[in-house]
């Protein structure tokens, strides 16, 4: 299929599904409103990953002290 094949023919789908924009527009972030709640949830999730990260940092850094 011809590149110019091919884009006749997602025109084509575009025009029957009546698709008026690109699914990957939707990517961005939107503008949705996100409550406290799930703010200090989302700090409390980051807090964790971190303290986790600096544990597993800590203890690589203590077996290459022993070493």
């Amino acid at each position: 299929m011809s590149e110019n094949e091919y884009a006749a023919a997602v025109a084509e789908f575009l025009r029957k599904k009546g698709v008026t924009r690109c699914p990957t527009a939707c990517v961005v972030p939107t503008h949705g409103r996100v409550t406290e709640a799930d703010r200090a949830a989302l700090r409390n999730y980051d807090a964790a990953r971190e303290a986790a990260r600096q544990e597993k940092l800590d203890r690589y850094q203590q077996m290459l002290v022993a070493s």
